[in-house]
């Protein structure tokens, strides 16, 4: 799986560009066709990230939202669905580590 595809499987039901996902993907430090490394740590966390600069500027842009009306959904239910996702993935992130920090441990002064 490539790494474009990762984030476009992380932000399903967002209609987005290939252009702009290949954006956000190298403004997160990602190459879009790249393999998608499952075990690092790193590119676990910057597809998250890259999810939430994705779901930002459409929570951001209201003429999308008006055209992501769905049978049973509101625009505003849209809107509060999205900004509860955008709050758990930036938990999520804050949470996660990268291959840089692996241990348990962290120096609160140095």
């Amino acid at each position: 799986m490539k790494n474009i595809q990762r984030l476009e499987m992380e932000t399903k039901g967002i209609a987005l560009s290939q252009q702009e996902l290949i954006i956000y993907l190298q403004e997160n430090g990602l190459q879009p066709h790249e393999e998608y490394n499952a075990q690092s740590p790193s590119a676990k966390k910057a597809i998250y990230q890259t999810a939430l600069s994705t779901l930002e500027s459409v929570a951001n842009n209201p003429e999308m939202m008006r055209n992501v009306k769905m049978d049973d959904m509101t625009v505003s239910e849209f809107h509060e669905n999205l900004t509860d996702r955008i709050d758990q993935l930036e938990k999520k992130i804050r949470g996660m580590r990268t291959d840089a920090n692996q241990s348990d441990f962290f120096m609160l002064f140095n």
